[in-house]
């Protein structure tokens, strides 16, 4: 065969074929052209006047993205050298937190760290709504608009048991969010975040309200998420979560990662009506003042409840009564289990804080009190919640098992006051705590102080010993943990 012969062949199969599609686009054309000229009877085609029928959240959206800023900051951090942060020398100490002997220190290395945000302006005067995280610690902190103008703001202030920071720019006539209120939000609602993940831009996602309420989650000390399926990735922290009329009803916070970086589909969020309540005093006064009643509150769990012979579980536990608080001064105990809190149901000692520190100091509470099986009404009066003891109301629960698995010795005031409690704190130290034991589950743990079994006092080992040959099938333990008590059924 002629090889010559059979390259020509394919060129002329390809000229063929061109002048067939050349033909058969002129005989588009010509149909196209008489479609849209003589378009059939029963065919209506859109006006080319009129925009697309909207059935999503377009509109919503539209208004929102002006609102929505990306904040960048920089700040100086030092980098801790292997010799710092180590416990004190002592062998006993360091039997519960580790540490070895210091070697020479070392100078911490500085280094510049960059962090990307989001938030929400608020007022048409510049003002902005982030998350405290977003610009801790920040030297410089960068406000860009959506229409690209650039601001260098300021921290008007902040408050880091929320997690909330306002901003200002100096800036007029901004676009402004609508302010919504998260208390009339139901799981199941719409929600869309909005803020700049990773960096990438303005981005909206859409998800539903997956609960209310949420806490115990160790990222905040005052918890009250709303969670939501709305996609939240890094980046997103500080912006906005709306509703489907596009009002504000939290400030994107938190997310469960699992390890990755990326969305999971849990989320969290500030509501927008604790936001507000922290700007509007911040604003107002320059700080964030809480009111306190001076317990350590915990759950009723079903242990708890039955340790205490109570059916129900609800209602906050007393664990602890601080000396001098407006708790002692109300005649409040340890054991004492709140009921109601100004005529309302106490759900659990999250609700419990969040409202107290929602008040005002010397504001006169009426409470509800369970004591020894009997009901009794009592009146305390609100007192400031003081720098130092910020971690005074804190949850403390413990996990339902049997006690097993634990060593103790008697405590001394050289261990009392290593571990944190009062020098004349009675009671015994938790030495070893078998990491597989029902101890361990129970939430008991090596430096615990146990001062109490079974409502009776311990002064000692010996103490401690025969109370848990009289204990039957649960023991309700009173522990000191770094001079917070709190109780632990077992």
């Amino acid at each position: 065969m002629d090889t010559r012969n059979v390259s020509k062949r394919p060129k002329v199969a390809a000229v063929a074929m061109a002048l067939a599609l050349g033909a058969g686009g002129l005989c588009l054309a010509a149909a196209e052209h008489a479609w849209t000229s003589n378009p059939p009877a029963s065919l209506k085609l859109a006006d080319p006047n009129e925009g697309p029928s909207r059935t999503g959240f377009a509109p919503v959206v539209k208004k929102v993205l002006p609102t929505v800023v990306n904040i960048s900051s920089t700040k100086v951090v030092k980098t801790p050298t292997e010799s710092e942060g180590q416990m004190p020398d002592d062998d006993f100490f360091r039997q519960f937190f580790g540490g070895s002997a210091r070697g020479p220190r070392q100078m911490p290395q500085e280094q510049r760290e960059r962090g990307l945000g989001s938030g929400v302006i608020v007022s048409p005067e510049g003002y902005i709504l982030t998350n405290n995280h977003v610009v801790d610690g920040a030297t410089d902190v960068k406000v860009t608009l959506s229409d690209k103008r650039e601001f260098k703001a300021r921290v008007v202030g902040a408050d880091p048991k929320v997690d909330i920071a306002i901003l200002k720019i100096d800036a007029s006539g901004l676009p402004s969010i609508v302010v919504g209120d998260s208390s009339k939000i139901q799981i199941g609602d719409y929600a869309l975040a909005v803020g700049n993940p990773f960096g990438v831009g303005k981005t909206v996602t859409m998800g539903i309200v997956s609960a209310t309420g949420r806490n115990n989650l160790g990222i905040e000390a005052y918890e009250d998420f709303i969670q939501t399926d709305a996609p939240i990735n890094p980046g997103n922290s500080g912006g906005a979560l709306i509703n489907d009329r596009g009002e504000l009803i939290g400030i994107n916070t938190a997310i469960i990662s699992h390890g990755s970086e990326g969305n999971q589909g849990i989320g969290f969020a500030v509501p927008v009506n604790l936001a507000r309540t922290v700007m509007d005093e911040i604003l107002k006064t320059g700080k964030v003042t809480r009111a306190y009643l001076g317990i350590v509150p915990q759950d009723v769990t079903p242990a708890i409840a039955k340790a205490f012979g109570v059916k129900e579980f609800t209602g906050a536990l007393v664990g602890s009564v601080s000396a001098d608080s407006p708790a002692q001064k109300s005649g409040l105990q340890n054991g004492d289990i709140i009921l109601q809190l100004n005529g309302k149901p106490v759900e659990d000692a999250n609700q419990l804080r969040m409202n107290i520190s929602m008040m005002a100091p010397g504001t006169a509470v009426q409470l509800k009190v369970l004591r020894g099986g009997a009901e009794r009404d009592m009146t305390a009066t609100l007192g400031e919640l003081p720098v130092e003891q910020a971690g005074v109301e804190k949850d403390s629960t413990g996990s339902p098992s049997e006690l097993s698995g634990i060593s103790v010795q008697n405590l001394n005031s050289n261990l009392a006051k290593q571990l944190g409690v009062p020098a004349d704190a009675a009671g015994v130290v938790v030495t070893k705590v078998d990491p597989s034991s029902a101890a361990a589950d129970a939430g008991l743990q090596r430096g615990d102080v146990i001062q109490e079994v079974n409502r009776k006092p311990i002064h000692n080992a010996s103490d401690f010993e025969a109370a848990m040959r009289n204990s039957k099938d649960q023991t309700l333990l009173l522990v000191n943990r770094q001079g917070s008590t709190m109780y632990v059924a077992v």
